[in-house]
């Protein structure tokens, strides 16, 4: 990603009525992270759409993850660069769209909510969504999802929780990575269509153990957009004024388990992920 003040026009001025200069081009994931204003070393975001897209920033210096994270450029400017370490899911948003048009449980994905909410656990039941693989840090593409811990008992609500519930553990995934690598999550940025639901922002805290905050407005890969794009015009002096200008927080979720519970769901969960992956022959 690079702001400038000038790398051409869009379009000749007589099409559009005028010069319209690009000063700015980014990834979707760094215009992410410029949106939810991580601008220091150590802030981290998460994008929840089809898939999950964590990015940390790790300042001036480009990191080398010994935890099977991705290193990548957060942005440049003025010829100065930032680094940070990205790590992927490959399925959020696309296991409701399962739960939705693969087993017909949920007629529409707001349903998920008060679904999730209507149950006080999962009944034991734990979701590994690798409908398409599994990212980091495992980046197997050859294993598949794994429902287990079903009874007779257990009821679409228990399914659909645990489906959220699976979010906030592959988060989890990563930010023990993050943490690894020496990168410590004081608090947690979220965005993207997923956290519009304030159960998941909730239990996403409640999985990480760290307060999840949420923007006002959580498109914000095309915020972020704008933002570079401002700074590379003169609108604004850098991006910090961009942020102080632009961004600005919703919501906070804090933790309310408490440390046992959640050791005791993490460890179901890697669990499953260990006969998952076992399951693949990893």
């Amino acid at each position: 990603p690079t702001s400038t003040d000038c790398a051409g026009s869009l379009a000749p001025p007589a099409l559009l009525g005028g010069e319209m200069p690009i000063t700015g081009s980014a990834g979707d994931q760094q215009a992410a992270a410029i949106g939810q204003a991580c601008l220091a070393p150590g802030q981290l975001k998460a994008t929840y759409g089809t898939g999950c897209f964590l990015l940390a920033h790790a300042g001036p210096v480009p990191p080398k993850s010994t935890h099977r994270l991705l290193s990548t450029v957060a942005w440049r400017l003025d010829g100065v660069a930032a680094y940070a370490l990205e790590g992927s899911i490959f399925t959020a948003g696309a296991a409701v769209q399962w739960l939705r048009d693969g087993l017909g449980i949920i007629a529409d994905s707001r349903e998920t909510e008060a679904l999730a909410q209507s149950v006080p656990d999962s009944g034991g039941v734990v979701f590994v969504p690798a409908l398409a693989g599994m990212g980091a840090p495992h980046w197997n593409p050859d294993v598949r999802g794994l429902l287990t811990g079903i009874s007779g008992g257990t009821t679409r609500a228990h399914i659909v929780r645990a489906t959220l519930e699976a979010m906030g553990q592959q988060t989890a995934d990563l930010v023990d990575a993050l943490a690894a690598d020496g990168v410590a999550a004081g608090k947690l940025r979220v965005d993207g269509g997923m956290t519009a639901n304030d159960w998941l922002c909730q239990d996403l805290a409640d999985s990480l153990g760290v307060p999840v905050e949420r923007p006002r407005i959580i498109e914000t890969t095309a915020l972020g957009a704008a933002m570079l794009a401002g700074v590379g015009s003169g609108l604004f002096a850098d991006l910090s004024d961009a942020a102080a200008r632009m961004s600005a927080a919703d919501r906070s979720f804090t933790p309310c388990v408490d440390t046992a519970n959640r050791a005791a769901r993490r460890a179901a969960w890697g669990v499953a992920v260990r006969q998952a992956l076992l399951g693949a022959g990893a």
